[in-house]
């Protein structure tokens, strides 16, 4: 584990950081974040803040072209170098492994969340143990004996769990669950988080578990373990479950757990108007599946859809009221587009799914 929860952190995403692939690094600078993030390593933003170069608002991150530039800048030494990206398969790109050394020999410990563990890697450990740095797998599986298996315990929490789900993958469900954590405050309600993924734990979020590295066996009992020790410590009015992936993604299908072993029996639903295939499938022709009729799925599954939030990648500016009416008209639900307006509109809907709940 990381020696303290804010040391200051350098993120490298080689090229990536304007890319879907960067989702990482977009969730740390856009915060919250266990590590003072002091720069981005990016070679396609250097000298431009990396606030600017995801959404238009300055964060005091300046963004270097390599990390020689970055030690070479008059800035201290960053305590880690953070890989910000998350990329199909969880592979590391061996592009990253010089500027990983590089990294390791300045006596900076590497954080990553990818798959493919540095630690496993024979090089990359040999030099972290000749500086006497730390090596951080995120994703690494934890032993067996560690995990839980779910017991039904779940029935027993108090506070109504809602599920933030996805009709694709990369949609950013995440980042809607802390704008939802703003919105329900500003309302005087108090939500939690319970995050499934590695970025969720990068920033600090203290309940959950990362679902694609967990056998699946014992998926649900982390879940209602996560779930029932957010209840406990933070006795919070709402839960909110990050979705990863979606229902009907072939190549990575999740999210009935959330509503099954996680007994989510609310949801917000986000999606991208301007995505027509799941993400890297289009040369199969694999279709998102219509909202109305996702919708209906998860109704299935004993939750009910409270609102849509909406991702407007790869939609053209005048396209994103029609798109949004288009929905709402379908589905009868108030629609958001989070980074651009926030998730308060949402509320009223959740508040009133909160009090029929304790009817």
């Amino acid at each position: 584990m990381v020696r303290s929860m804010r040391r200051t952190a350098a993120l490298f995403t080689d090229h990536c950081f304007q890319t879907a692939d960067a989702k990482t690094a977009h969730g740390l600078v856009r915060g919250p974040s266990r590590f003072v993030i002091q720069a981005l390593i990016d070679r396609n933003g250097a000298g431009r803040d990396a606030g600017e170069l995801l959404d238009g608002r300055a964060r005091g991150i300046p963004t270097f072209a390599d990390l020689a530039a970055l030690l070479q800048s008059g800035l201290p030494r960053p305590d880690c170098l953070v890989l910000g990206i998350a990329t199909t398969g969880g592979v590391l790109p061996q592009s990253f492994r010089p500027t990983i050394l590089a990294a390791i020999a300045a006596g900076m410990d590497v954080v990553s969340g990818l798959h493919e563990c540095l630690g496993d890697d024979a090089e990359f450990a040999a030099a972290a143990a000749r500086a006497g740095v730390q090596l951080v797998d995120v994703r690494r599986p934890r032993p067996r004996r560690e995990l839980h298996f779910w017991t039904g315990a779940i029935h027993r929490v108090r506070a109504p769990r809602l599920a933030v789900l996805g009709t694709d993958c990369a949609l950013g469900k995440r980042t809607t669950c802390h704008l939802l954590v703003e919105a329900c405050a500003r309302a005087g309600l108090r939500a939690a988080i319970v995050h499934t993924g590695q970025t969720g734990w990068l920033q600090g979020i203290p309940h959950g578990f990362v679902l694609d590295s967990t056998p699946n066996d014992f998926v649900s009992g982390e879940l209602e373990h996560a779930i029932v020790q957010c209840d406990r410590d933070l006795q919070p009015d709402l839960i909110l479950l990050e979705g990863q992936s979606a229902l009907r993604n072939p190549s990575g299908p999740c999210g009935a757990e959330l509503l099954l072993s996680g007994a989510a029996r609310g949801a917000i639903l986000q999606h991208a108007p301007g995505r027509h295939c799941f993400e890297g499938q289009e040369h199969l022709g694999n279709s998102i599946p219509a909202v109305p009729d996702e919708i209906a799925l998860i109704g299935h599954y004993g939750a009910r859809v409270l609102g849509l939030a909406l991702n407007h990648q790869d939609l053209p500016e005048a396209r994103r009221e029609p798109a949004r009416a288009e929905l709402q008209a379908a589905t009868g639900l108030c629609a958001v587009y989070p980074l651009l307006e926030g998730a308060d509109a949402l509320v009223p809907a959740i508040a009133q799914h909160l009090a029929e709940s304790r009817r």
